[in-house]
């Protein structure tokens, strides 16, 4: 932090994901395996939970934001996960389409997935480096 700077930063809040839709997301993202914190709809938003992190994931819907395919290069959220090739077997067995099939990187395995309006989510784990894992 620079002598200037007057502020620390603490940590995520939460990650918007603008969608169309909120009833429809919110069925996509507990298809995909999340769990609602608390739904507004009324305010047009609904929190899902990560982990037991108060911060979320928080579906905003947007008016007119129609269905779009996932743009590249688009911003993406990765979520930490056990074992990123059973969540890709996980969400494919309840009809949620996979970006790719599980790739290998640095850290351990991913696999992506975009909901309808293109925002896209990462499910990856710390296999090849454990100690880097929220569960070494």
């Amino acid at each position: 932090m620079s002598d200037e700077q007057s502020y620390e930063l603490l940590g995520f809040d939460n990650v918007l994901l603008p969608v169309g839709d909120l009833v429809e997301a919110v069925g996509f993202y507990e298809r995909a395996g999340f769990t609602v914190a608390f739904r507004l709809d009324e305010a047009g938003i609904a929190l899902l939970k990560v982990g037991g992190e108060t911060p979320g994931i928080l579906l905003r819907q947007e008016e007119g934001f129609g269905y779009r395919p996932p743009a590249w290069p688009s911003p993406r959220v990765w979520l930490e996960v056990p074992d990123a090739r059973v969540a890709a077997r996980e969400v494919r067995d309840v009809g949620i389409a996979l970006l790719d099939e599980p790739f290998s990187g640095a850290t351990g395995w991913t696999v992506e997935i975009a909901d309808p309006w293109g925002n896209v989510l990462g499910f990856t784990d710390y296999s090849k480096r454990p100690e880097l894992g929220r569960r070494p």
